[in-house]
């Protein structure tokens, strides 16, 4: 007999923001009133960060598969093989909403959540990115919001023993209300030991895993699908608490019975708890599932099966365990210290029944829970497409020096030292390129071969043109990658955007979506795993559209990768790529002139391909001493990266043709920057003109000070003052 004994109302409905139209669909798959229980499950199975239901229409149309890939979408993370018998697993989350309410919490368990996605497949963690954003630096929250999110990543990533090695924080008053806290974590696994979520065999036991269940979190999945709205702050309940100490011995306990062979499928315990776990488990499976909640181990007395079912509790997991292995798996989590509790079974009825003190609280068809949630097909409208701005008709309001100390000393281009070293990115011991680069090297075990990591994304420019910017994002991550020498191949992706329900914000979805396939399908960079997180609004008011991509390459040896410091003095300076002068939508424009407007720069994704080819085969010839892709703020960031980077300046002796505040601060793409022996570059040039990529000389390195044509030296140490000062003097001041 089911249970049920408080009334299931149209304001209890709304409350578990189930609109009518689906509380009807409800009705119509059960035949009946749903019980509280079956409710607050049907929430979180069918709400927008669980079921995906405004967004997997378009998912489907993204490149997920090459010969590399192993796992694409639908797992807890993505694999990709890079021979040896060794696989990448890897995947990025959000935890946008949490971290806005609370962003240590918030912070810590958005880092926590991302590791045990990867630690579930099998694989120990190598690596943590991040990309932040935050809103408008005078917003009174902001500096709060900045301090905790740091402390959170770098206090649960360096306590579990990961290393943090590279990431992206911008500042734009879009955040404001909304800021963006997106987690990305790497592993390694041998390729054929890969564990995953589907369960199998009847009668085999579902076990509970990790640490205590409680009240923190409870409808977490719920609010992360909901816009914010002035009474955002009475959701603080709702936000889970970590600890990475008892994450580090959960991995250690999964990744040993996972080697004695007693695990059938295993899934993190992530959004919705222990509900989407066991439907995820079961459906897969084609199995029905049965939990017995008085086996569940509690932290807090008296609770209910509707807690039980929907909190967020963190350190925990779900396995179905071979069968005559119970013993010896419950052995290896009781030496740890950590809970192990057979909390069900699997089942021929394909049914999803929860037990509570010997009452029924749900009965529910199991494989419907997910694949009869709804599916919209929404309504969106393009962005409109915004005109060329001639860069002769913008003219520059300071001296190109002066504009080049603005730029690096902003929020969004200045170094953020500040954060990074609040980060352990070098535990492990095989960090070989940390943060401040276009990409992260990890060499793997004992090498010589490693990974590139990086993660990246320009949202002004999907906000002008959600397909240029869908697509430029991508080719930036592949980019960053193959400044290094790395060959990328494959990415994780983590699309935070406003409402959908509004068609605006739909149709940015979609153009950035469709923008990414392209650049996916040009590159060879396929989606093996991500998240979306929608309804980034507050009153109305959305961020800025920002698909992050998080990308992963690999190189064959990494004492070959190139990095973007200057390495010695005489070097010669080539630049890669057509340069025009592109400034709309442009750091500069925004920076300099206080804009934001024209078209962003189009990307030519032959062009990436030729000339990012052909970089890497010069880096992996040994031909190239530093590397760098060019991006925000053009030609002079670059330069003044790689000479700070290097410590030593350079004198810039010819441009291409053009305004020179459009030739040295507009983003063109498609673009490097790379240093080479005198003796090399007329080779380079030839290999460049037979390849028929677009490559001059500019310049050469040298000297203290960084010297732009028809401009005053500005010296390294006036360069780094400017970059380093402003973020541990914003931080520093009073909140």
């Amino acid at each position: 007999m089911l249970r049920n004994d408080i009334a299931i109302t149209p304001e209890l409905v709304a409350e578990h923001g189930l609109k009518p139209d689906e509380y009807e669909r409800l009705l119509k798959l059960l035949g009946r009133e749903p019980s509280i229980t079956e409710l607050g499950i049907v929430s979180a199975m069918w709400n927008e960060h669980c079921s995906y239901k405004s967004s997997r229409l378009h998912l489907k149309t993204l490149p997920t598969r090459a010969p590399w890939v192993i796992q694409g979408p639908g797992e807890n993370a993505g694999v990709i093989d890079i021979g040896d018998g060794q696989a990448i697993v890897f995947k990025m989350e959000s935890h946008n909403h949490p971290s806005f309410i609370e962003p240590y919490q918030g912070a810590t368990t958005g880092v926590g959540g991302i590791l045990r996605d990867v630690f579930t497949m099998g694989a120990r963690p190598i690596a943590c990115l991040n990309a932040l954003r935050f809103g408008d630096p005078a917003h009174p929250r902001t500096r709060r919001l900045v301090a905790g999110v740091v402390a959170g990543v770098g206090g649960y990533g360096n306590s579990f023993g990961v290393p943090t090695v590279g990431g992206q924080m911008g500042f734009h008053p879009r955040y404001n209300g909304n800021i963006l806290v997106n987690a990305m974590a790497v592993g390694l696994a041998r390729a054929d030991e890969i564990f995953y979520a589907k369960a199998t065999g009847v009668g085999n036991a579902i076990v509970y895993l990790g640490s205590k269940t409680g009240r923190d979190g409870i409808h977490g999945a719920t609010m992360a699908s909901a816009e914010f709205d002035d009474r955002s702050e009475e959701k603080r309940p709702t936000v889970q608490v970590g600890d990475p100490f008892a994450e580090k011995l959960l991995l250690e306990a999964c990744l040993e019975i996972m080697a004695q062979d007693c695990v059938i499928a295993i899934q993190d315990m992530g959004a919705a708890g222990l509900t989407c776990s066991a439907v995820e488990m079961g459906a897969k499976g084609d199995l029905g599932v049965e939990l017995d909640l008085d086996q569940v181990p509690c932290r807090e007395e008296g609770m209910s099966a509707y807690e039980m079912m929907l909190s967020e509790s963190q350190e925990r997991m779900l396995m179905v365990i071979r069968p005559g292995k119970e013993a010896q798996a419950e052995a290896i989590f009781r030496k740890y210290g950590l809970d192990f509790a057979v909390v069900g079974r699997t089942t021929d009825s394909l049914r999803f029944v929860v037990k509570h003190q010997g009452d029924v609280m749900a009965d529910m068809p199991i494989k419907e829970l997910g694949d009869e949630a709804p599916l919209y097909d929404r309504p969106w409208i393009p962005a409109p497409k915004l005109s060329f701005l001639d860069p002769n008709t913008v003219s520059p309001p300071i001296r190109n020096g002066e504009a080049l100390l603005k730029l690096i000393g902003s929020p969004d281009l200045a170094s953020k030292r500040w954060v990074w070293e609040q980060y352990d990115h070098i535990i492990l011991g095989n960090t070989i390129s940390g943060p401040g680069g276009d990409a992260a090297i990890v060499r793997i075990e004992d090498g010589p071969k490693g990974v590139a990591l990086t993660s990246d994304v320009t949202p002004r420019y999907c906000e002008a043109d959600p397909f240029e910017g869908g697509k430029q994002a991508v080719a930036e991550a592949w980019r960053n990658i193959t400044a290094t020498g790395a060959t990328p191949l494959a990415l994780t992706d983590n699309l935070n955007f406003g409402n959908p329900e509004r068609p605006e914000a739909m149709g940015q979805f979609v153009g950035c979506v469709r923008g990414i396939g392209e650049a996916c399908r040009a590159l060879e960079f396929p989606v093996v795993s991500g998240n979306v997180s929608l309804y980034n609004e507050t009153n109305g008011k959305g961020i800025l559209p920002t698909p992050t991509i998080g990308g992963v390459g690999v190189i064959a040896d990494v004492t070959k990768a190139a990095g973007v410091a200057f390495r010695s003095v005489g070097e010669t300076i080539i630049l890669i790529g057509e340069t025009a002068g592109w400034l709309g939508q442009s750091a500069w424009l925004s920076v300099v002139c206080g804009r934001e407007d024209g078209a962003p720069p189009p990307v030519d994704l032959v062009a990436e391909r030729r000339n990012g080819d052909f970089v890497r085969k010069m880096i992996l010839a040994g031909h190239i001493h530093a590397s760098h892709d060019l991006s925000d703020g053009g030609l002079a960031v670059a330069l003044a990266e790689m000479a700070m980077a290097g410590g030593f300046g350079a004198l810039i002796e010819t441009l291409p043709e053009g305004p020179p505040h459009a030739i040295l601060f507009g983003e063109d793409q498609a673009r490097y920057l790379l240093s080479c022996p005198a003796v090399a570059a007329d080779a380079i040039l030839a290999e460049a003109e037979a390849a028929s990529v677009p490559a001059r000389i500019i310049g050469r390195t040298g000297g203290d000070a960084l010297k732009l044509p028809d401009d005053e030296p500005i010296a390294i140490a006036a360069l780094r003052e400017a970059h380093e000062g402003w973020l541990p003097a914003y931080m520093g001041q009073a909140a």
